[in-house]
C-alpha cells in the first residue's frame, strides 16, 4: 500500500506551517515557559481559527468532522514549531471524549485540558484553561488546578487537579486515549524532523580543521541514521490513522507502534542534534534546547515506551498486559 496525502491535506499542512512560522512560535514558547502566556494564547486562537481544535469534532457539534489523518498532519506541524499549550489534551482527547456544549466549546477554540491517570497524571496548563477535567472510571470530572509541578520541558506547565463533580461525556475513553497518543506521536515526528533539519544546516556551516564538519563520514552516518528512523516512523503514524475505528484492538496496536517508533526516532534525532552542535547545544539560550527538552517529555507522555510495547504484545498474543 502506498499512502500519500491528498492535495487538500498537503495544502492544510502548508497553510498551518505558514501561519505558525509568521507568529514567532519560539518566542511564544519561551514566554510560555516564563509564565507569560499572552503570546501563546494569541497563537492558540489563530491555530484554532484554522480548524485544528475542531478536526475530530463532528460537524453537528460545530466541528470539521475530519479524522485522524488530518489530526496527524496538524500535530506534525505543531511539533515542528514546538507550539506551547495543551493541544493534545484539547484537540485530541477532549474533542473525542466530550459531548454537547463542552465539545462545541473545544471546537470553537476554548483552551481545555485533562489529566488521565495513570499515563497522564497531571493536567497541562490547567491555570490558563477554561475547561479542566480529570478522567476516571466514571468518566470525566470537572476539576481545578492544584499544586504545580516541574517538567524537563519548561513549556509543559503541569498541575495536580482537585476534582469536582461528574461531567456528562460521550464515554469514548479508549478512543480518546488513542487519539491523544497518536497526536503525541505526530508531534514527536515533527519535532524530530525539525531537529534533523537544524542539525543538517549547522554541520554545513560549522568548520573545523579547514572543512565543514558535515563532510566527515562519521557525522554523515549519524544524520543518515536519524533520517532513516524518521522515514520508518512516518508510515506508522498514518497507518494508525487509517485503521478501522470499529476494530479497537487493531487501533491500539497501530497507535502504540507509531508512538514507540516516533519516540525512538525523535529521541535519536535529539541525541544526534545535540552531539553535532557540540557545547552550544547544551545551552538554554540556543533554540535547539526547546526541541530537545520537548522530545524528552513527549517520549513518556500519553503512555511510556514500556506501556506501548506491552500493549502491542498483548494485542498480538491476546494475553492481557500484566498477566504474562
Amino acid at each position: 500500500m502506498r499512502f500519500e496525502l491528498t492535495e487538500d491535506q498537503r495544502d492544510f499542512a502548508a497553510s498551518l506551517d505558514r501561519l505558525i512560522t509568521s507568529s514567532d512560535p519560539i518566542a511564544a514558547a519561551r514566554s510560555w515557559a516564563a509564565d507569560d502566556t499572552a503570546a501563546g494564547l494569541a497563537l492558540w486562537q489563530r491555530i484554532a481559527d484554522q480548524g485544528v481544535s475542531a478536526l475530530l469534532v463532528p460537524e453537528e457539534s460545530g466541528g470539521m468532522g475530519a479524522g485522524p489523518v488530518e489530526l496527524a498532519v496538524a500535530f506534525e506541524v505543531l511539533g515542528k514549531h514546538a507550539v506551547p499549550g495543551p493541544w493534545v489534551e484539547s484537540a485530541a482527547y477532549l474533542a473525542t471524549e466530550l459531548s454537547g456544549a463542552a465539545q462545541e466549546a473545544v471546537a470553537a477554540g476554548a483552551v481545555a485540558t485533562v489529566a488521565v491517570p495513570p499515563h497522564t497524571p497531571y493536567a497541562l496548563d490547567a491555570d490558563v484553561a477554561t475547561q479542566v477535567y480529570l478522567a476516571g472510571s466514571a468518566g470525566l470530572r470537572t476539576a481545578t488546578a492544584g499544586e504545580r509541578l516541574r517538567s524537563v520541558d519548561r513549556t509543559r506547565r503541569l498541575f495536580r487537579l482537585d476534582a469536582d463533580g461528574i461531567h456528562d461525556t460521550a464515554d469514548r475513553a479508549a478512543e480518546a486515549f488513542d487519539a491523544a497518543a497518536l497526536a503525541t506521536a505526530a508531534q514527536l515526528l515533527g519535532a524530530g524532523e525539525r531537529v534533523l533539519a537544524d542539525a543538517v544546516t549547522y554541520v554545513k556551516q560549522r568548520r573545523q580543521f579547514g572543512r565543514e564538519i558535515g563532510s566527515y563520514q562519521a557525522i554523515k552516518h549519524q544524520l543518515a541514521d536519524v533520517r532513516i528512523a524518521l522515514d520508518f516512523a512516518r508510515p506508522l503514524v498514518f497507518g494508525a490513522a487509517l485503521v478501522d475505528p470499529d476494530d479497537p484492538a487493531a487501533r491500539a496496536r497501530a497507535v502504540s507502534a507509531a508512538k514507540v517508533a516516533c519516540g525512538d526516532a525523535a529521541y535519536r534525532a535529539s541525541r544526534t542534534g545535540l552531539q553535532v552542535h557540540g557545547a552550544i547545544g547544551y545551552t538554554e539560550e540556543f533554540d535547539l534546547s526547546v526541541w530537545i527538552t520537548k522530545i524528552r517529555a513527549l517520549v513518556t507522555a500519553w503512555g511510556t515506551p514500556g506501556f506501548h510495547r506491552d500493549r502491542i504484545l498483548s494485542t498480538l498474543t491476546r494475553v492481557p498486559a500484566g498477566e504474562r
